[in-house]
């Protein structure tokens, strides 16, 4: 074993906020509670006190019960040192993946899986560049601005969830993904100029691709439906159709056949009223230009 076997001062819960099982959350409730079940069966199976494991993998004793108990979701590391330590031969490494999963916010994770299903997906994003277009160094920009702001650990969570739904892009098939923002938010460099350069050579990058078309609502453009905030339309191989707007139906998200031909109008409304994709390209390469 190549473990150091000096780690230190052992990890508590204060050491590691953030990695609470959401209670409403039932799938990552039930993935949690059988990683921590193959936790402890394996230790016990070798005969190891839980501080003792502790110690070998860099954990309080508390730590370790609450893990083994379902009530927090081991980090990655812990998995892998405890299948070393452990014995597992890869076993309880492999599990890290569904942990993965189940660190990500419920909602964001439902959100990714219907983007993995859906055939077609339109965003319109009133004040900042949509999340499937954003880089790492854009995400973790927009998180950390947030008041009250959120701990570190949160801020990784949720940058790693934000980069994980880009995924969609190397769909085979491709879905058709279709993009409208805002000429304003091309101009606020956020993160800093060398950052904010790298978030539009993304745009540039991604508009090129042939399934994907971008398009800049320039900011001299008259009213559209889309100032009140977000819109988002997600279309399925069935026919069926999930979508939803901040500007109506309270911003929740709507099935109806009914409530979908009104996202759908202001979503098409929206694109006609933008500039053509080669010509919102064009303006990108321009801004490119100018950083």
């Amino acid at each position: 074993m190549h473990l150091n076997s000096e780690i230190g001062r052992l990890k508590t819960e204060a050491d590691e906020p953030g990695w609470e099982v959401d209670p409403d959350d039932d799938w990552g409730v039930a993935v949690v509670a059988t990683v921590g079940r193959q936790l402890k069966l394996r230790r016990e199976a070798v005969g190891m006190r839980a501080a003792e494991f502790g110690k070998a993998v860099g954990y309080g004793e508390d730590m370790v019960y609450k893990i083994e108990g379902g009530k927090r979701i081991p980090r990655p590391e812990y998995l892998d040192m405890a299948d070393e330590v452990l014995g597992a031969g890869g076993l309880l490494s492999a599990m890290k993946e569904d942990v993965k999963r189940v660190s990500y916010p419920k909602k964001v994770r439902d959100l990714a899986a219907m983007e993995a299903k859906a055939v077609e997906i339109g965003v319109y994003e009133c004040n900042t560049v949509p999340g499937l277009l954003q880089t790492p160094e854009h995400a973790r920009a927009l998180i950390e601005a947030a008041q009250p702001p959120y701990s570190p650990d949160d801020v990784d969570r949720m940058v790693a969830a934000r980069l994980a739904r880009q995924s969609v892009f190397e769909r085979d098939p491709s879905p058709s993904i279709n993009f409208a923002l805002e000429e304003a938010v091309l101009h606020r460099e956020i993160g800093g100029t060398m950052a904010w350069r790298r978030q539009l050579e993304r745009l540039r990058e991604m508009g090129r691709l042939r399934h994907v078309t971008l398009q800049v609502m320039p900011t001299k453009s008259d009213a559209h439906p889309g100032l009140d905030g977000r819109i988002e339309l997600l279309k399925f191989a069935d026919g069926t159709a999930v979508g939803r707007a901040d500007g109506v139906f309270g911003g929740r998200p709507v099935s109806e056949p009914k409530q979908l031909r009104v996202i759908d109008l202001w979503f098409s409304t929206i694109r006609a009223q933008a500039l053509p994709p080669r010509e919102s390209l064009a303006l990108i390469e321009k801004l490119l230009g100018d950083t």
